[in-house]
């Protein structure tokens, strides 16, 4: 019972105050009146218009304030599931695109390293048959390990004489069995070679 009553004082008290300050605030309102006296009368209804709305918006406030307060704070599980769903629906989409943009990254790297690394074995290929004792070797090799887990296979074919055909594939070994299917083949580079 004494907390009832301690409420309600304070209940009172709070009213009390907000009241005063509306008292405060329509004296102030009408001091703006009273300066506005020697305007224009165009300009009257613009101010008078202004107090008004700034006076309902208080005793809006007021009646507002003197009802239960606990109905006024917090979200309501409508809002929550709303404002839930509409994040759902605004992130997929970019968590996808992040996901794809990764994947489409990591292909692009591979497949960028096969061709600097098939371009690097075409050239040494190149340079070793420049020389008289090495154009008569042959340069077919499979599954050799050119960095970490890019794989090459190169494959010579004797068109004429004087002239070869070299095919250079490198891949990434996905599975890592040391072997380069066709399935893991990148790139693959194609060449003539010619006897100096």
């Amino acid at each position: 019972m004494h907390r009832k009553l301690t409420d309600l004082d304070t209940g009172c008290w709070m009213l009390d105050a907000r009241r005063r300050r509306l008292l405060s605030h329509k004296n102030r309102v009408s001091s703006i009146g009273n300066r506005a006296s020697g305007l224009t009368p165009l300009e009257i209804p613009k101010r008078a218009s202004l107090v008004r709305r700034v006076e309902q918006s208080l005793t809006a406030r007021i009646r507002i304030w003197g009802k239960k307060r606990r109905f006024l704070t917090g979200f309501t599980i409508t809002e929550v599931v709303v404002a839930s769903a509409l994040l759902i629906i605004a992130v997929v989409p970019i968590l996808k695109a992040l996901t794809s943009a990764h994947v489409s990254t990591a292909v692009i790297e591979r497949k960028t390293r096969s061709f600097i690394l098939a371009q690097s074995k075409l050239d040494e290929i190149r340079a070793r048959s420049i020389y008289r004792e090495h154009w008569w070797t042959e340069f077919t090799k499979p599954n050799i390990s050119l960095d970490g887990p890019y794989l090459c296979n190169v494959q010579d074919t004797l068109l004429s004489p004087n002239l070869r055909g070299i095919m250079v594939s490198v891949g990434y070994d996905l599975n890592d069995n040391g072997i380069l299917a066709l399935d893991e083949v990148e790139i693959t580079l194609a060449t003539y070679i010619a006897k100096r």
